[in-house]
């Protein structure tokens, strides 16, 4: 595989009629970020949105993702979108990260709304697209056509892409490392974010893709841990860094296990994890609510999600709040 798609994409826009430098994606820890509604219209907080692309920034993390899973996305318009992608564009440049990059989640049932999507979060300030594979006729949907839906939006698109293999929001759909290495070839894509969980196809694709290390330069190429808790097993495969929502409630723990590990730190690196695993659990568990409710505990803010989701009643807000009290006392003494 040559080393088409980081380095020479970057230095040259994105190849697809965008004059933009975009921004690199640095090795390390990014943040799929919440987005925060009113309590009672249910209306977007933007105020509250760029507080906390400013707080995790300032935290130690190295890039975030607008509208992804914990964005729910699903649950907002177009134009929602968007206003929280420059929102938080001009939170980043506000509090000087200019250099932060962005990725918005731009997923569409067809090519052309994909495509149409990654155009506008591109004029919204996002400096590459996080794609989920089509789902909705899922019967149709084999891996030639899951391979041919990517390819033609990369060709496109003038966002790069990053692939996001996450099985259970697409009715199972899980690419193999095979189909994500015949994907990597193309120079608009040039990324996964494994929220599988499979860290024997993150070193696999890893590896053929020659994907960019803490320690090389590599191709460019990112292969990206989906969750926190598997930081030191993504960097043990071979990994480019970590997409988590956990880093939304503990950036500056996320961003410790993967500096101690880059510094060599590795038995240092491998007992923090333990600790940021185990209470990561608790997140994962309760999911978007439990997440928002876990940086209302901690941190002052966070709400609610958007209906349908539920509400947490008391009892479960308090027992999220007591289950990651060691990761959260970490946290602030960091």
């Amino acid at each position: 595989m040559t080393a088409t798609n980081g380095a020479a994409v970057a230095a040259n826009g994105n190849g697809n009629g965008s004059a933009r430098p975009r921004r690199p994606l640095p090795c390390g820890i990014y943040a799929p970020t919440m987005t925060f509604f009113d309590p009672e219209t249910e209306d977007i907080d933007i105020p509250t949105v760029k507080k906390h692309a400013e707080r995790l920034v300032r935290s130690g993390l190295v890039g975030l993702v607008t509208m992804g899973s914990n964005g729910e996305a699903i649950h907002c318009t177009r134009e929602e979108k968007f206003a929280v992608t420059r929102a938080t564009r001009e939170a980043l440049d506000d509090a000087g990260f200019i250099d932060t990059p962005i990725i918005i989640g731009a997923t569409e049932g067809s090519v052309r709304g994909t495509v149409e999507l990654c155009r506008l979060g591109h004029e919204a300030g996002a400096d590459y697209a996080l794609l989920l594979p089509p789902s909705y006729f899922r019967a149709l949907m084999d891996e030639q056509a899951v391979h041919d839906y990517f390819v033609a939006v990369a060709d496109e698109s003038p966002l790069p892409l990053i692939l996001y293999n996450y099985p259970g929001a697409v009715a199972g759909i899980d690419m193999d490392s095979d189909l994500l290495i015949r994907l990597a070839q193309h120079p608009n894509i040039v990324g996964t974010k494994f929220t599988c969980g499979n860290t024997g196809k993150l070193t696999r694709v890893a590896l053929v893709a020659r994907a960019k290390t803490p320690w090389d330069q590599g191709s460019g190429y990112m292969a990206f841990g989906g969750m926190c808790d598997f930081t030191v097993q993504t960097l043990a495969s071979g990994g480019s860094g970590i997409i988590a929502g956990g880093a939304n409630v503990m950036p500056k723990v996320c961003a410790r296990v993967w500096n101690l590990y880059v510094e060599g730190k590795r038995e240092e690196a491998a007992a923090l994890q333990r600790t940021l695993s185990k209470c990561d659990w608790v997140l994962t568990k309760s999911a978007i609510a439990g997440t928002k409710q876990a940086i209302q505990s901690y941190f002052g803010y966070g709400g609610h999600p958007r209906r349908p989701l539920k509400r947490l009643d008391a009892a479960s807000v308090a027992a999220i709040e007591e289950g990651i009290r060691e990761v959260m006392e970490i946290e602030k003494s960091l």
